[in-house]
């Protein structure tokens, strides 16, 4: 088994630098049916344990993407600054490298990520490190290694430290045989897309380690997330984004879906909110371990609307991305998340005209705002 490399070694050189010569044979784990979840248990050197009084030990992989620099400032705002430690392969901005620890962290090297957790007695992990769905069909063998192989090594590395886990997945996860208006937790799912596949393998991979080793995994499928701290990553659902930025810039905004093309989206807020909900709750209360959540659920034209209340001269026009409408055409039009909301209290925030509003709120407003104000 993956989880159990090096184990053997690891403990050959422990005897040998005790001293101990007592001649005691190394017999494969897999040999004598010892699960991983026992090795992890039982290797003292390695595990890392926590009473729940005190705060976790938080590592955030991929945290320079959309979401990981504002899950941060969360929890640090919750845990304290050193006790959440975001990582990155790329070279962070001023502002965020000296907001709180960052390390260096490439999740497709197994040796260095085992090193982090073990040096830094991390408890918790949240596990953001993934290519996006238009990026990923335009790099199928790289998203196929960062989202499955790298999935692979923080499982593993999770049950062999008794790690808290949270994976995000999507309403991409999600194909066009599963119903779409609702879209309910437990259905066929069947994505089309390689971040769809590696998506719905890491629910059920998750899922598998929870029920055959007790990893303690817990995972969101989100829709589409709106944020004005950060700019579009490449994804289906980023007009939505996109939107805003060319309203201040130019008063243009060219739209790559159809006007009518309905999913379900969040502000960020919400998003980050669900995700230390998710994680605080009680695992008694679970009922399942992969939950859909659900804030609002609109088309471009619906959004562009909304936004021309803010910016009455806003020139929006169509020119359908035949790939990406492909895929928005396969995802939900709308979240049941009526589990979440019964199982752990999930209740959001913002629905489209507070998202509006909140957006413009933070991105500042010009004299076309101004005025429309």
């Amino acid at each position: 088994m993956p989880i159990i490399r090096n184990l053997g070694r690891a403990a050959s050189q422990l005897l040998q630098s005790s001293g101990c010569g007592c001649g005691v044979s190394l017999v494969p784990v897999r040999a004598i049916g010892v699960s991983p979840r026992q090795v992890a248990s039982d290797a003292s050197f390695h595990s890392v344990t926590f009473s729940e009084s005190d705060h976790p030990r938080v590592l955030i992989t991929g945290g320079l993407g959309q979401l990981g620099v504002g899950l941060a400032k969360l929890l640090r705002k919750r845990f304290g600054k050193n006790n959440v430690i975001l990582s990155d392969i790329r070279k962070p901005a001023d502002n965020v490298f000296y907001s709180g620890p960052f390390i260096f962290a490439d999740i497709l090297d197994y040796k260095n990520l085992r090193e982090i957790v073990v040096n830094n007695r991390i408890t918790w992990l949240f596990h953001y490190s993934a290519l996006l769905s238009a990026v990923g069909e335009a790099n199928v063998p790289l998203a196929r290694a960062v989202n499955i192989t790298g999935l692979h090594n923080v499982l593993d590395i999770a049950a062999e430290h008794n790690l808290r886990l949270f994976v995000p997945s999507t309403i991409g996860a999600f194909g066009p045989t599963s119903p779409r208006d609702p879209t309910p937790d437990l259905c066929i799912q069947r994505p089309r897309t390689i971040y769809g596949v590696s998506k719905v393998h890491a629910e059920l991979m998750g899922e598998y380690y929870h029920y055959r080793y007790g990893l303690d995994f817990r995972c969101l499928r989100y829709p589409g997330i709106i944020s004005a701290d950060s700019q579009p990553g490449g994804g289906t659902t980023d007009y939505a984004v996109q939107i805003f930025h060319d309203a201040m810039k130019s008063g243009k905004f060219k739209c790559y879906l159809r006007p009518d093309t309905r999913l379900p989206m969040m502000y960020i807020d919400d998003c980050l909110k669900a995700t230390l909900e998710i994680m605080e709750a009680p695992a008694e209360a679970l009922t399942m371990r992969t939950y859909n959540i659900n804030a609002m659920s609109f088309t471009p034209e619906e959004l562009a609307q909304e936004v021309q209340k803010y910016v009455p001269e806003l020139q929006v026009t169509y020119n359908v991305d035949q790939v990406k409408q492909a895929i928005a055409d396969s995802w939900p039009m709308n979240f049941d998340d009526s589990n979440a909301r019964r199982d752990w209290g999930w209740k959001h925030d913002y629905d489209l005209p507070e998202l509006v509003t909140t957006m413009f709120s933070y991105l500042g407003s010009d004299s076309r705002i101004a005025q429309a104000n």
